[in-house]
């Protein structure tokens, strides 16, 4: 891992690290040498992730779980306070906190308020919790948000989630704009999108990814400096993700309803489509 952001010693911080694509990228940045501090809920998966974690690194006391609602500024506020009391800024964030509690349009409001506050406002808290002093250390950092093509192709199911994720990628977008124009600022943001992929608890699908393959594709982008980071699978190229992404803007260009992708006719439709 050739990058100065990721290197022994330096502090990442990872939302949502008690599963998945938080805990594949922080057993892979603890064995890089990293301070890795893993924020999650409280309760016996944010242990377990931590000790699990801690095998990958060479000094497993650089490994620490802090109990943290990413939906509660206060919380995330306490959190970003214990990293800089025995921490540098971290060089390496990742927005990965995330809940699928939402559904469809006439789900309890309750349910619409869970998704909004842990998938836009998490990510709005961590920005605004560690970034601040990422930029006034004045060293190469990332801030990493976990996105997904939902927020792009908006498929039917759960409209909350995707909303949420549109508003991720709106989000990131403009605080990457904002990062590349602040004088002497060193931090870029980078929006990661993963395509199918096994995490918790679920059973591994043949043509799903595993956390861990996301996780090297990620690194691999941010070599190359990509702001979007979009995740193939073993069902999708890259290929027909731009084919997809393509498709539903012509929805606007061609003044359809995006309930046109979704009929029975979509398909051969989008088979034919030449971008």
């Amino acid at each position: 891992m050739p990058h100065p952001a990721i290197a022994r010693d330096k502090a990442a911080v990872i939302t949502g690290a008690a599963s998945g694509i938080g805990k594949a990228a922080a057993s892979r940045l603890a064995g890089a040498g990293m301070r890795v501090y893993l924020l999650d809920l409280p309760g016996p998966a944010l242990d377990a992730a931590r000790a699990a974690v801690a095998e990958h690194a060479s000094e497993p006391d650089h490994v620490v779980a802090l109990p943290c609602d990413v939906s509660d500024e206060a919380e995330m506020r306490r959190a970003a306070q214990r990293v800089a009391a025995v921490s540098t800024a971290p060089s390496f964030l990742m927005n990965n906190a995330v809940t699928r509690v939402g559904g469809g349009i006439w789900n309890p409001s309750a349910d619409w308020h869970r998704a909004v506050e842990v998938n836009l406002w998490g990510l709005i808290n961590g920005v605004r919790c560690f970034v601040p002093s990422m930029i006034e250390a004045g060293a190469r950092a990332h801030v990493v948000t976990v996105g997904s093509k939902q927020g792009i192709t908006n498929p039917p199911g759960n409209t909350a989630y995707n909303v949420t994720k549109a508003a991720v990628k709106a989000y990131t977008e403009g605080l990457q704009h904002d990062l590349r124009n602040t004088p002497g600022c060193r931090v870029s943001a980078h929006l990661l999108i993963p395509g199918w992929t096994t995490t918790g608890d679920r059973e591994h699908k043949p043509g799903a990814w595993l956390p861990e393959q996301v996780v090297d594709h990620m690194l691999t982008g941010l070599e190359a400096g990509d702001f979007y980071i979009l995740c193939p699978d073993n069902e999708t190229t890259t290929e027909m993700d731009r084919k997809r992404i393509l498709w539903a803007a012509g929805d606007i260009t061609e003044n359809r309803s995006p309930l046109s992708r979704w009929d029975p006719a979509y398909k051969d439709a989008f088979d034919a489509f030449e971008p």
